[in-house]
């Protein structure tokens, strides 16, 4: 595991409060040329009334075709879900791939939607069958939870608490009219996917893609903490990745599952209060934690962030990182986009057309000193900010609240997966290289 620090400024005035925003990358391991570990897959599908018109058809084509890309040592299981939960396959190794397929091409629609009985018994299936070794969980449905537990705080926390058991939850809202904010919520507490697909031949194509990164996997359950340091005041996250506060004043993100060579970023605030001592000073430390999916050992990686201080009168000269800049525009085209949904989904498009607008005027103006592996990361952004604001105005508002919160989602938290954008390398060397550490 790699963690790299850059910071928009890296020298700070004595005796006078400032702040310094620290762009993170966390770069996975490489895949090994040993053969890999068996994997877990747990599907929870939707099987209530509006599963039909070709939806469940739809998921039950991608289905076969998972489990044939599967190997027979890997662990497969799926929970279906109307009024209640059914287990239609036990979790456990795929022997017998073609019983599998018929039980999978048995499914029918049935009536209401009780996502929360079909996501706590695909949980406990998952846990059962993985023990130690984690597992992924997909949960894909097209409605709104009717029946059991609807609250969105309290699926987010069933999600995490599978989380903190080694299960890793995404989900796959399918059609226009699932819960986006309540499949999100799910997403955020099991740090899985956030996906959306309008119609079945998208949705095959994201759940392959799931498939791939599982297949792929080489860290697992990893976190980030970043904790102040010396004369720094406290540390914050930027943007829209979720992080928690702990009782020591440090903030934890939980990164969820890699897979090889994937890069994730962050931003971090510093806030540095005036500092008496000429020199270097560490600011921030940060320590990535993550489990070798092989071995089953814990490493922590570990890094401090460090600044330089400096009279006033040569700080006051300085120019602000282009690197770090321009990662903070596109975050804030991220939050843009959040915002642009929650006033479609209250009916207001002008202003959800606005706050594109401005997010893109934004992260147009920094783009001429945008870093040259970048420009067409930013180049990708504008395009969809506009796209997604002339929709705003005429487009079924369902469905671009959901392509806009599904965009932003994807990159904030998984945007390492398309490898956008330059390596981000520490100013510093000193434990940025360090393989991890074993616990």
């Amino acid at each position: 595991m790699h963690v790299s620090a850059l910071l928009d400024f890296d020298v700070v005035p004595v005796d006078s409060a400032d702040a310094v925003t620290a762009l993170l990358g966390v770069t996975a391991p490489e895949k090994p040329t040993a053969k890999r570990p068996p994997a877990t897959l747990q599907i929870v599908l939707d099987r209530s009334g509006s599963m039909g018109r070709g939806r469940l058809a739809g998921a039950v084509r991608a289905l076969l075709e998972l489990v044939d890309r599967l190997d027979p040592t890997d662990d497969f299981g799926l929970v279906s879900f109307d009024h209640q939960a059914r287990v239609e396959v036990p979790a456990g190794p795929l022997t017998d791939k073609a019983e599998v397929k018929r039980r999978i091409r048995a499914l029918q629609p049935g009536g209401a939607t009780d996502l929360s009985s079909g996501l706590l018994r695909g949980i406990q299936e998952a846990r059962r069958a993985s023990g130690d070794r984690g597992a992924t969980l997909l949960l894909i449905s097209d409605g709104h939870a009717n029946r059991g537990i609807t609250d969105h705080r309290r699926l987010a926390e069933c999600a995490r608490s599978a989380h903190g058991h080694g299960v890793a939850t995404g989900t796959l809202g399918y059609g226009l009219g699932y819960d986006e904010e309540l499949l999100g919520a799910v997403s955020d507490g099991g740090t899985g996917s956030a996906l959306f697909a309008e119609e079945p031949d998208t949705a095959g194509e994201l759940i392959a893609g799931e498939v791939d990164h599982l297949l792929d996997k080489t860290a697992q359950a990893a976190s980030l903490r970043a904790a102040p340091v010396g004369a720094a005041r406290s540390v914050s996250v930027v943007g829209e990745l979720p992080s928690a506060r702990l009782d020591d004043g440090s903030v934890m993100v939980e990164l969820g599952d890699l897979h090889s060579g994937e890069q994730r970023r962050l931003l971090l605030r510093v806030d540095v209060p005036g500092t008496a001592a000429l020199g270097a000073a560490q600011v921030a430390s940060v320590e990535v934690t993550y489990v070798d999916p092989a071995s089953l050992t814990t490493y922590t990686v570990s890094l401090p962030v460090s600044v330089n201080v400096v009279p006033g009168d040569d700080a006051a000269g300085r120019i602000p990182d282009p690197t770090v800049r321009t990662e903070l525009a596109y975050q804030e085209a991220q939050t843009a986009k959040r915002e642009a949904a929650a006033s479609l989904q209250s009916g207001d498009r002008e202003a959800a057309a606005a706050k594109l607008e401005s997010a893109r005027r934004r992260l147009a103006e920094g783009r001429p000193s945008a870093p040259a592996g970048m420009r067409d990361d930013v180049d990708a952004q504008l395009d969809e900010l506009g796209e997604l604001a002339r929709r705003a105005r005429r487009d079924d508002a369902k469905r671009v609240s959901k392509a806009a919160y599904s965009s932003q989602y994807q990159a904030s938290r998984k945007r390492g997966r398309a490898q956008q954008g330059p390596e981000v390398r520490p100013p510093q060397a000193p434990g940025g290289d360090d393989p991890g550490r074993r616990r």
